[in-house]
C-alpha cells in the first residue's frame, strides 16, 4: 500500500519505529511526495535534518538542510548544505580525525540535549531524490548532521551515544518520555 504523506508525523522516543534497522528504499513509492512532507516537517519543527524512522518509515532516507554558520572560515570541506539535500539509501564511510563532542538535541526526543561525539569529517554516498548517485565528503555541523540522520537509520539515537554525563543530566527526562 503506497505511502500517504499527509499521514507523516514525527515519532517520539520511545516509538519502536525508532529503534529498528531502516531497509532500502522501495522502488516505485511516492519519495518526491514523501521527501516533500519530510521538509515541511523539519521546516515546522525547526530541525536541520530528518529521518524517514523519524515520521514513521522504516526507510533508508533522511534530509537536511544545514545553515552556514554565522562566522564561516574558510575550510577543507563544505560544513553547510547550500539549501536543501535528500540521502536516499546513504553509505559511511571514511570518518577523519578525533571524535569531538558538541551538543546535539533531537526532534524525536524533545527536551533532551547532550553531549555526542563524533568523527569532524565523514564522507557519504547516497542517491538524491531522482536517482542520481552523489559522493560527498562533508565536515563541521554538516558531517555532523549527517552521523546524526544515519544513526537513525541504524536504529541509534543520541541517548545512545551521549557522554556518560550528559546521560546522567538526561535521565530525569529521558523516563518522562517511557512514561508518556
Amino acid at each position: 500500500m503506497p505511502v500517504d504523506p499527509a499521514s507523516l508525523h514525527i515519532r517520539t522516543y520511545p516509538d519502536a519505529v525508532l529503534r529498528r534497522k531502516a531497509t532500502p528504499v522501495p522502488k516505485g513509492e511516492n519519495l518526491g511526495g514523501v521527501v516533500e512532507r519530510m521538509f515541511q516537517i523539519m521546516v515546522e519543527e525547526k530541525g536541520i535534518g530528518l529521518a524517514a524512522p523519524q515520521v514513521g518509515l522504516s526507510w533508508r532516507l533522511f534530509v537536511l538542510d544545514v545553515p552556514p554558520p554565522e562566522d564561516e572560515e574558510e575550510e577543507e570541506h563544505p560544513t553547510h548544505s547550500d539549501g536543501r539535500m535528500v540521502f536516499v539509501n546513504p553509505v559511511l564511510s571514511k570518518p577523519v580525525g578525533s571524535p569531538e563532542g558538541e551538543s546535539e538535541g533531537c526532534l524525536s526526543l524533545p527536551n533532551i540535549r547532550g553531549e555526542v561525539l563524533r568523527a569532524p569529517v565523514i564522507t557519504v554516498s547516497a542517491h538524491d531524490e531522482h536517482g542520481s548517485p552523489f559522493t560527498l565528503t562533508a565536515g563541521g555541523l554538516l558531517a555532523r548532521c549527517i552521523q546524526h540522520e544515519f544513526d537513525h537509520l541504524e536504529g541509534v539515537l543520541i541517548i545512545d551515544r551521549m557522554t556518560q554525563m550528559s546521560r546522567i543530566k538526561n535521565r530525569a527526562a529521558i523516563k518522562d518520555l517511557e512514561r508518556e
